[in-house]
């Protein structure tokens, strides 16, 4: 599949903002989450500097009729950023500016390219930060955040990041350039095409520029561990804390087999056993909020509860469950994770959800180490196989899917954080069901008649090759 990219030499672009050069070629040809074999290639890279870039290469893509696949850190998990279709790679990591920093508004604005630590950074000089930051932040860009609706460990408290967009600069398929939102802290003027271009993949528009909303430092940080007896009852005290109205700003969960791992992996000394890792923001009263979480969690059946102030050894701690997907990947050269769960569910669903996928192991003989954002019902889980084993495999297929399926029949969703891409494309249906998948469609042929815009992603016909066009374009 190759499509005649020489139009690219008729645009205002320097000769080191377009590249045919094999090698970069290949680097674009996946993101994290790719499976082996799953590449493909694009025919050029481009590296657009500006909007107007941005503008001019999808305008001459649309009429040429090639295929342009945004891509950012390639840090995705589903292929978001796999040019399906080959066609053009469009690299936004030199839209790097911060182009401006109002700490009075508590707002910032940053081109898409802009790593997620930057923006803590910068913040940080007023004494301000980005709360909804996910853990990978400093490694993914706020173009591929909002691209892919993320979230990360401190959702529970603060929300999603696009909870903290008020307003994003965006190139439609035919070079358009738009604005969606305001940097008024509320607006009811027309569609919210903000929250709709947010979480839509690059499937429908080009994300160049976003105004975020900043909070200020908390005065006072706690964090810790808790270690249980049984995962049902670390599960259980995660439900009941969030319940109860504890304030609490993360709270992960991290099995045994887990642990296990990002102990071999980080050269920790977790316990062998079912973990709650925690942490508390508050400007005043937080030991009440700790010890509050304290009686939660000795009812169901902590054995300890480990909790101290910021500056006493909390970036160790973290640092095990931030490696925590590298490590699953490293544990075991035999076996081989399949797809990145991702599932979220109604807190009230948790430790169902939890115990579900754990009896689904045992049955199947697979390893399924869980560990996720516990507070806002997400799930993180993978099924460990040997890929020489066909029966083993198929089994592992299967043992992911159902707890998929389960996750969506408890009211949740088949992905919290990580997007559609090309992973998740078969259980659109199956969560929203065909009218609503319908009239996603009709979006998507509004905005992108012809498909230009990272084709082969989000929609179940595009896993047999289909594409999503409005045929009388």
């Amino acid at each position: 599949m190759t499509h005649d990219v020489a139009f690219l030499d008729d645009l205002a672009l320097a000769d080191d903002q377009v590249t045919t050069v094999e090698a970069t070629r290949e680097s674009h040809a996946s993101d994290w989450g790719t499976p082996d074999g799953k590449e493909v290639v694009p025919d050029a890279v481009v590296y657009p500097e500006s909007t107007e870039d941005v503008s001019a290469i999808l305008a001459a893509a649309t009429d040429h009729d090639v295929p342009v696949t945004p891509y950012a850190a390639g840090t995705s998990l589903e292929g978001n950023a796999v040019p399906a279709f080959a066609g053009i790679s469009m690299d936004l990591m030199r839209l790097n500016d911060i182009t401006d920093f109002r700490p009075e508004d508590f707002q910032i604005d940053v081109q898409a390219g802009v790593m997620g630590s930057a923006i803590d950074d910068r913040a940080g000089e007023a004494g301000l930060f980005f709360p909804p930051l996910p853990s990978s932040g400093d490694i993914s860009t706020i173009g591929g955040m909002l691209a892919n609706a993320a979230s990360g460990m401190q959702t529970v408290k603060y929300g999603e990041v696009a909870d903290w967009v008020l307003e994003v600069e965006a190139v439609l398929a035919d070079g358009s350039v738009i604005s969606a939102g305001s940097k008024a802290v509320k607006t009811s003027a027309g569609y919210n095409l903000r929250d709709l271009l947010i979480g839509s993949e690059g499937t429908l528009a080009v994300i160049t520029e976003a105004t975020l909303r900043l909070a200020g430092r908390p005065e006072q940080i706690r964090g810790g561990r808790a270690v249980f007896e049984t995962l049902d009852g670390a599960a259980a005290a995660v439900e009941d804390t969030v319940q109860s109205g504890v304030d609490v700003a993360k709270i992960e969960l991290v099995d045994a087999e887990s642990a296990m791992m990002a102990n071999a992996y980080s050269g920790t000394d977790l316990p062998d056993s079912p973990l709650v890792f925690l942490e508390f923001h508050r400007n005043h009263g937080i030991e009440r909020e700790v010890e509050f979480c304290r009686s939660i969690f000795e009812h169901h059946g902590a054995t300890r509860f480990e909790v101290a102030a910021a500056d006493e050894g909390m970036a160790d701690l973290w640092q095990a469950r931030k490696d925590m997907a590298y490590a699953m990947q490293s544990y075991d050269p035999d076996l081989t994770p399949l797809h990145p769960g991702d599932i979220t569910v109604p807190i009230s669903k948790y430790a169902d959800v939890i115990r579900y996928a754990k009896e689904l192991a045992a049955e199947h003989d697979v390893l399924v180490p869980c560990f996720g954002h516990a507070g806002d019902g997400n799930v993180h889980y993978s099924v460990l196989v040997d890929e020489d084993d066909p029966e083993q495999v198929e089994a592992g297929e299967e043992v992911y899917s159902e707890i998929v399926e389960y996750a969506i029949d408890c009211g949740g969703t088949c992905t919290g954080e990580h997007g559609i891409g090309l992973g998740k494309r078969e259980y659109l249906e199956r969560e929203h069901g065909e009218a609503t998948v319908e009239a996603m469609r009709k979006v998507k042929r509004a905005l992108d008649p012809t498909d230009t815009l990272n084709p082969g992603k989000m929609f179940p016909e595009t896993v047999d090759g289909g594409r999503v066009r409005d045929e009388d374009a």
